[in-house]
């Protein structure tokens, strides 16, 4: 549970403290406490150099796509790649590994629906909707393919926007999403389920109202973006058919401690295609698709990882195949 969570339950009493851990939950408090080490993996795993810093700003602004006014940021350059945050965060979630991502890579991130600096609008919040708002808003920004990278709520818009523009996405990598409701732990869908307005108050000293605060440009929508993302938990999404839509390379990434079911992991990669048999010693079985469970990560983790930014953009560069036992003797 984070110092935030903690604090918010010894001021109001043991009562709340099932709400404000689903808080925790859902809004991942931890990161935006947390130091660039946030992994918490040992002095071997890679890390982002202290005085390496992201690639500046050269594009920012808002763009209009069926109602709803997305903010948008673009740095570095190279080869095109969208960047989806979690629910309840912004695009600053990505501060840790951005300069993994900018080293390389144009990146565009974008505050979804509701968050950051992008109004939630009239309409529901819906994964589906975003992620044909995203597809178009890419075009207008002259996107015509790019990869796409999604965390937690992000993943599932990720995951929509490929499966309804596959022609858009080179590569996908979704990060700590399920595919359906069934992949989360059973005790989170209650939790889930409570989400709404009522919460607000109980945040207000939270670092995710006080960042949300700090750029959204009407602060008294927060107990309307609650009660919506409360309404999308509460459905009892299936994206089976999006999945089977994906024809692009794609690679799952998630915590040994995640909120997902390893048995849901398993069976999103199964999905896929992958993990169905050996893949040959000349890798003639192998699936185009990935998939990672990181050690020693939890959910409110893995997107702030310096392990899972590397290991992410190598697959979204394409590389990562080890040399195997023939190459290794010279035949």
């Amino acid at each position: 549970m984070s110092a935030a969570v903690l604090a918010v339950s010894r001021k109001h009493g043991s009562k709340d403290m099932s709400k404000m851990t689903l808080i925790s939950m859902i809004a991942t408090a931890a990161a935006f406490l947390a130091a660039p080490d946030i992994s918490g993996a040992d002095s071997s795993t890679p890390v982002v150099e202290e005085k390496k810093a992201a690639a500046p700003i050269v594009r920012k602004g808002s763009l209009p796509v069926n109602g709803i006014d997305y903010y948008y940021e673009i740095r570095g350059e190279g080869e095109p790649l969208l960047l989806l945050h979690g629910g309840l965060g912004q695009i600053e979630m990505f501060a840790p590994v951005m300069p993994v991502f900018t080293d390389h890579r144009q990146v565009i991130a974008v505050d979804l629906q509701g968050h950051g600096r992008t109004p939630l609008g009239t309409r529901p919040i819906e994964l589906p909707a975003i992620g044909a708002d995203l597809a178009t808003l890419m075009k207008q920004l002259g996107y015509d393919k790019l990869d796409v990278f999604g965390y937690s709520f992000g993943g599932g818009v990720a995951l929509n926007m490929a499966a309804n523009a596959p022609d858009q996405v080179r590569r996908l990598v979704i990060l700590s999403a399920p595919y359906a409701q069934n992949g989360f732990f059973p005790e989170m869908l209650p939790q889930q389920a409570a989400v709404g307005a009522g919460m607000a108050d109980l945040m207000k000293d939270t670092p995710m109202f006080l960042s949300y605060k700090a750029v959204a440009p009407d602060v008294s929508e927060f107990p309307k973006l609650l009660d919506a993302m409360g309404a999308l938990m509460r459905e009892p999404i299936d994206y089976s058919d999006a999945v089977a839509k994906l024809t692009m390379p794609v690679m799952l990434i998630y915590g040994d401690a995640d909120m997902i079911r390893p048995e849901h992991m398993i069976d999103f990669y199964h999905k896929l295609g992958g993990g169905l048999r050996d893949a040959g010693w000349m890798r003639e079985n192998m699936s185009k698709n990935r998939l990672a469970i990181l050690p020693d990560l939890t959910h409110y983790e893995t997107f702030a990882s310096p392990l899972m930014a590397n290991m992410a953009m190598t697959f979204l560069d394409g590389g990562g195949k080890a040399p195997n036992w023939a190459e290794q003797v010279g035949k």
